[in-house]
Formats: structure tokens, sequence, C-alpha cells
């Protein structure tokens, strides 16, 4: 492997973050519990600045570390949303932490530490890159999980979540192998031009069944079903501050990841993959929105909403075409922002000794404080994909992919779910505005005036991309090379 300075600079944002993140973590030691806020201000500052780095590069796509390392539009925008989401999600945990005397530099620090592993994870060239940023994320993820080490829930949460996560990574790492064996290299680049001309060859069953093992460990990472027996249990045994970060910016890097295995390494296997996609996705979308409709805690209703959104986004993944690569980061990051909104409305109305998990608890929301109920008439609404705000486009553009692809028939399915899945969101929306609160006293909102003002732009901003979402899709097709 050769090594150049300009490689280093290409890895100025990494750098960057990681440095900061060490810093933080040395700081962080001598900062005593009262002025826990210096390293809140100070993670919050590194990953803006971060962002600025990627933002402010002008270099074209290339490579470094002799291919290890990807650099190009599809990295950047994924970067830039995973690192903004992350920001949010700092700024919506901080009184919930406080409250449950959970504030504490731990979090900050696995959470910076599990971006940086998202960052590496969409750059990533080689199979080794890969799995480096996986496991850096799904490590910090499991210790953030029982963050709260006092309760049971959070404990038997992460146990489940290792141990099942550790057997994805070995499933992944199992088909990495293989790959490995039928190519003889682990450079993604290297494998696509191998693949591209594998069928016929001895190879093709070796690699075809790598490809199994490559899709099985997507699924799980994305939740996906039949993969997604971990998902519920994680996101209601976890304490809220850490299921809206493990629900949302990990989601747009396992898209990152899913593009550089199939697209960049496997394309030539796309006959393949295209149909084990196809089924994820029918299984995703049945699973997720039958079961979430006989849910009474929001928080695990939102888990099971969550493998439905993940049936659509495979919808773009099965396209196997720039355009349908578009859509799919499109679904990715407009479905960040509203689960973001989600269970920052749930972080909103809990307080110290009241989680606010359960759908009653929204009972007479409108009654109690009408603008909060409205973001959240927003937030669910669009989820549910209701014309004409923000959910409903991302929706559009995957199902408009699955049909160019030749999958009309997994469009139709997708569809009828969509209208079976609007049923939970909109029982959400009858209990705030149509049921009787408990308690008619006005809402007792958080100290934090920083939670109710992003609060209410990420509620309005769903309400903005409406109108707004071009330069997003743009952006997106743009960084694809679609047309």
């Amino acid at each position: 492997m050769t090594f150049n300075f300009h490689d280093l600079v290409l890895l100025m944002p990494e750098d960057f973050l990681l440095g900061a993140t060490c810093a933080i973590l040395l700081i962080d030691l001598f900062i005593k519990p009262s002025r826990r806020d210096i390293t809140h201000w100070l993670s919050l500052t590194t990953l803006l600045v971060t962002i600025g780095l990627i933002l402010i590069d002008v270099d074209p796509a290339t490579v470094a570390f002799n291919g290890m390392y990807i650099h190009d539009g599809v990295a950047a925008i994924l970067k830039v949303f995973i690192l903004a989401v992350v920001a949010a999600v700092f700024v919506y945990a901080r009184s919930y932490l406080r409250d449950r005397n959970l504030f504490v530099g731990e979090f900050y620090l696995l959470c910076l530490f599990a971006s940086l592993g998202m960052m590496i994870l969409v750059s990533a060239g080689n199979l080794v890159t890969v799995y480096l940023g996986l496991e850096l994320l799904t490590l910090s993820s499991y210790a953030l999980v029982a963050l709260n080490r006092d309760s049971r829930v959070s404990s038997e949460a992460a146990i489940k979540y290792f141990v099942l996560g550790a057997l994805a990574s070995g499933l992944l790492l199992y088909g990495m192998s293989m790959i490995y064996g039928a190519t003889g290299t682990l450079d993604l680049s290297k494998i696509h031009a191998v693949a591209s001309i594998a069928s016929g060859s001895p190879h093709e069953l070796l690699l075809a069944f790598g490809v199994v093992f490559i899709v099985v460990g997507i699924g799980f990472k994305f939740g996906a079903a039949p993969f997604h027996m971990w998902l519920p249990d994680v996101y209601e045994g976890s304490p809220t501050a850490v299921t809206i970060f493990i629900g949302s910016a990990p989601k747009i890097a396992a898209f990152g990841m899913a593009y550089r295995l199939l697209e960049d390494g496997l394309a030539g296997m796309q006959p393949h993959w295209h149909a084990m996609l196809g089924l994820l996705a029918v299984l995703s979308l049945g699973i997720g929105n039958l079961f979430a409709i006989a849910q009474t805690n929001l928080k695990r209703m939102l888990a099971y909403s969550t493998i439905s959104h993940v049936g659509f986004l495979l919808l773009g993944l099965a396209n196997g075409t720039p355009l349908g690569y578009a859509a799919a980061m499109f679904y990715a990051i407009a479905y960040a922002i509203m689960t973001t909104a989600a269970f920052g409305a749930i972080l909103l109305l809990a307080r110290a000794g009241f989680e606010a998990e359960e759908i009653d608890d929204f009972r007479g929301l409108n009654q109690r404080n009408p603008w909060y109920a409205f973001i959240m008439l927003l937030v669910m609404a669009s989820l549910a994909g209701i014309p004409p705000l923000f959910g409903f486009f991302s929706k559009l553009l995957v199902l408009k992919a699955a049909i160019d692809a030749n999958m009309l028939w997994l469009a139709i399915v997708a569809i009828v779910f969509a209208i079976v899945g609007a049923f939970y969101y909109l029982r959400v929306i009858k209990v705030m505005y149509f049921d009787a609160p408990a308690d008619k006293s006005p809402l007792q909102l958080p100290a934090d005036l920083e939670l109710r003002w992003l609060l209410s732009a990420n509620g309005i901003a769903l309400l903005v991309l409406c109108v707004g979402w071009g330069p997003l899709i743009s952006w997106c097709y743009a960084a694809m090379g679609a047309h």
C-alpha cells in the first residue's frame, strides 16, 4: 500500500471527529457532574465543525489508501445528514438524561464514536473498511442500550441486541469470506469487476452463497423482517434518548453499507440479490404494519413501523439503478428526519418518573397544548405518507422505483400495506384530538428551550419540505449520477 499526504486530506472530517472525540474524552474526565453541559456543547460543536469540513470539500470523486476509502458525493450527503441527525439527538436528549441521572459523558462519547463508524461505513471501498465501520457503530450501540445500568429492562435489551448482533456480524463476515474466496480480493471495485463476468464461471455458485449471507447481514442492520427480532425489544428497553439515536442515523448508515456492498461490489450479481431484496421488502411491509396495529406502547409501535419503512426503502434498493438508489437515499434521509421528530415528542412529554411511552399518554394533548399536538399530527401524518406531507413524496419515489424495476406487484403490495399502516398512525392523532385527557392542566414542558425550538422546527420542516423537497432529491440524483 502506498501512502501520500492527500489521503489524509480526504479523511479530514474523520480525522477531526476522531481527534475531537478523544479530546472530549480527556476533558470529560476532569469535569464535575454539575458542569456536564461543557461536554454537551463540545460534542455539538464537534459535529457542526465536521459537517462544515464535509461541505467545504471541493475535491472530486476519488479514493484514498489504495481504494479502501471512497470520497464521493454519496458519502458526502450521507455523512452530512448522519451528523445533523446525531446533533439533533444531542439537543433532544439533554433534559431527559439530566432528569434520570444519565447525563454522563459516556452518552456523548459513544454517540461520537458511533458517528465515526457510520462515516467510515458509508465511505468504505473495501470489505475490511466495511467491517471496521460497522463494528465501531454496533459496539458503541450495544453500550448505549445498556446506559441505564440500574434498569433490568435496558440490560436485557442490551444482551439481546449484543447476541443477535454478534450472530448477524458473523453471518456477514462469513459472506465476505466467501466473496473473497471467489474473487481473491477484498477491494469492492475489483469484486465488482469479477462479479460482472461471473456468469457461467466456476465461482458463480460461491459468489451467490456469499451474496445470500451479505443480504442477511444487511437485513439485520436495517431491522428488516425476518431479521427484526431485536428491534422492538431494543427500542422499548433502551432509554428514549438512546432509542432516538438507534432509530435514526444508523438507518442512513445502513443504506450506505447496502449501497457500497450491492452496487460498488456486487452489481454483477444483481439477478440474485434483486429477488432477495424484494422478498425482504414484502415480509417487512407485512410484519411491520400488522404487528404495529396491536401495540399500545408508542416506542414499540414505532419499532414495528420502522420495519415497515425499511420495506419501502428496500423497494428503491431493489431497483438497482441510479434512480432507484437516489430514491432509497432520499427515503432514508426523510425517515431519519421523521422518526427523530416522533421520538422528540416522546422526550418532550417525558419528565422525571414519567416516560410518556404509552399511546394513552398522549390523550387529549390538543386540549393541554395545541401547538405540540399539531407538531405530533404532522409527524404521524408524514410517517403514514398522507399527502402532501414530506413522507408522501418519499414513498412515491420508491414506489416509482419498484414499478420501473418491473416489480408492479411489489408496488401494489406496498400501497396496500401503506393503507393498513395509516391506521395506527391515525390512532395516535385520534387519541390526541378526540380523547379526553386524564389531566386537564396545561402541559408541563421541560425547561430546555433548545428541545422545544428544535421539535417545532423539526415538525414544521415536514410541512415546508412538502413543497421544498426538490433541492434535496436533486442533490441525491446528482450524487448518484442519475438523470
